[in-house]
């Protein structure tokens, strides 16, 4: 192999000529220059215009040392400005390291997009016997505060809240990531995403606390109490500046009922099946803990 771009070379990129032949992992492509320089700002881009070096095989193809298979999909996309790929498509998470690497910042939105939409299972391996194990809890404390009546005069005031626990782990870290990506905190800042507890990013604990109708924003805030929002993945969410109402905005989780049920709907999308419940099998929505293997 020789650089496409050395002064000994009898040729450079610029003196290359439509169609181009490309030699990505051994496979072969074709394309016009104008479609490999779609993107200027690319990894593609500069290599087509001379900005970094390139190399030729044997046959005097551009080689490019990625990965051939998932090469189509984008350069499909600089043809179209569309990804499109077919039903079950399981390499998402390779689609999304390769975009990443020739920088095609477009083509990697949409892979988020596309992401967001499809089954965890779906976007890599996904391995069999994966455990996930939940337990909940929820304690009633007792808040006494001060409500300002005047410039001097306050009133102790007393209200319940309910502290919800979720502590869960689970062997398939993806599946942590995804369950980090549905749910957020709403905080007086905005939402904000919990992060797992562990150096294995295998474990995840929740903690939320709804307000009561009797207890005033200020002292909800003073407490750093938070809510917990679940979104739809399908939906965008709405921003500050919104005003249209065109986009949903995140689900406030009320009660445990509620986080079962959704965390039910997500892990039984990706293929877990439910194994114990305790302490009613029948009552899953008010268990205590839950233990789902994934078939």
């Amino acid at each position: 192999m020789f650089n496409l771009n050395s002064p000994d070379s009898n040729s450079n990129s610029n003196s290359l000529q439509d169609p181009v032949s490309l030699n990505v992992g051994g496979e072969i492509y074709t394309a016009t220059l104008d479609t490999l320089t779609r993107c200027r700002d690319s990894m593609l881009g500069a290599m087509f215009t001379g900005q970094i070096p390139a190399l030729r095989d044997k046959q005097g193809n551009v080689f490019i040392d990625r990965d051939g298979k998932v090469f189509r999909y984008i350069l499909n996309y600089l043809r179209s400005s569309s990804l499109d790929l077919p039903d079950g498509f399981s390499e998402l998470e390779l689609l999304r390291r390769e975009a990443d690497f020739f920088q095609i910042r477009p083509l990697l939105e949409e892979i988020r997009c596309c992401e967001a939409t499809v089954p965890l299972s779906l976007r890599g391996a996904a391995p069999l016997g994966a455990m996930l194990l939940v337990d909940v809890d929820c304690k009633v404390h007792v808040l006494h505060f001060n409500l300002r009546r005047g410039p001097e005069n306050y009133e102790l005031r007393t209200c319940s809240v309910r502290v919800f626990t979720v502590n869960l782990f689970c062997t398939w870290r993806a599946f942590v990531a995804l369950l980090c990506e549905r749910f957020s905190y709403r905080t007086p800042q905005g939402l904000a995403t919990p992060h797992p507890c562990s150096p294995r990013q295998n474990r995840l604990k929740l903690e939320w606390v709804p307000r009561p109708d009797e207890l005033p924003q200020d002292q909800y805030d003073k407490q750093r109490y938070r809510e917990l929002t679940v979104s739809d993945p399908e939906v965008p969410q709405a921003h500050a500046d919104d005003v249209t109402g065109a986009l949903r905005s995140p689900c406030e989780v009320t009660d445990m009922q509620g986080f079962v049920e959704e965390l039910l709907t997500v892990a039984l999308a990706e293929g877990f099946k439910v194994d114990l419940v305790t302490p009613d099998p029948a009552d899953i929505l008010h268990c205590n803990s839950l233990r789902l293997v994934k078939c």
